[in-house]
């Protein structure tokens, strides 16, 4: 039977079904049907996990823990529901790491604020007003780059979202997505935000915290309430020290 078995793999490996189908005829001629049947699921299981299992990159530790396996997927693509703050942060993780990433169709993506947050801006590609062809400047970029933001500037077709899936995929790359899209692993979202800093008539925005949560395709959506900044100026999970405290303020 194991004869059989790695006739199957190098079919696998190499595409031979044809040529060897007579031979994994003959070498399980005299085997247990069931017995095969279970030992090739568990070889295809275990070819499959490292064909097809994609490599994580690095995100801000803040948003880590709500992802599955903890980091991006390459050749994925994830949405972010409305907020420029989520986007920079799920982009900072790879540009501290050293990726080159690129932003298209956002032109109030601030470089200020993008530097602050550990974007670094000398690897960082911008496309502010691609037009009508923001379609081909994405896929270009995903080409070269192995992360890509972009603002879709209207609703896009079921076949140019598989087309863009397939290049993105290809390419290893990791697509973000400001608003919806068909083809997303998850989906990011900010709830329950609360700024602090200012008092009666005085001070000025110091910090803000809110519920961050993360809708993947499969499993049960997690959220964590973060600090999108800290009066420190960083970005972190709110510990449970800190909740009494957060309460009162909050009155």
């Amino acid at each position: 039977m194991s004869v059989a078995i790695d006739i199957f793999e190098r079919m696998f490996e190499y595409g031979g079904m044809s040529s060897a189908s007579a031979a994994v005829a003959t070498a399980v001629a005299g085997t247990s049907a069931s017995e095969t049947v279970r030992e090739l699921q568990a070889r295809i299981g275990r070819m499959q996990a490292t064909k097809l299992d994609r490599r994580g990159i690095p995100t801000h530790s803040a948003i880590a823990e709500l992802l599955p396996g903890g980091a991006l997927k390459e050749g994925a693509s994830y949405s972010i529901d409305r907020s420029m703050t989520l986007l920079m942060v799920l982009l900072a993780g790879p540009s501290a790491a050293g990726a080159w990433c690129g932003v298209v169709g956002v032109p109030e993506f601030g470089i200020e604020a993008a530097a602050s947050l550990g974007i670094a801006l000398e690897r960082l590609a911008l496309v502010p007003h691609p037009g009508e062809h923001w379609l081909t400047v994405v896929a270009a970029l995903a080409d070269v780059l192995p992360v890509v933001a972009v603002r879709p500037p209207k609703r896009v077709g079921d076949a140019a979202v598989s087309r863009l899936g397939a290049r993105i995929r290809q390419r290893g790359s990791t697509l973000l997505v400001l608003g919806e899209w068909p083809q997303s692993e998850a989906v990011f979202s900010l709830s329950e935000s609360r700024w602090s800093g200012v008092g009666n008539g005085h001070g000025y925005l110091a910090a803000r915290q809110a519920t961050v949560t993360v809708a993947v395709r499969s499993g049960r959506p997690r959220s964590g309430r973060l600090w999108l900044p800290d009066p420190e100026q960083r970005f972190r999970p709110v510990e449970t020290q800190e909740l009494p405290a957060l309460r009162r303020a909050a009155g």
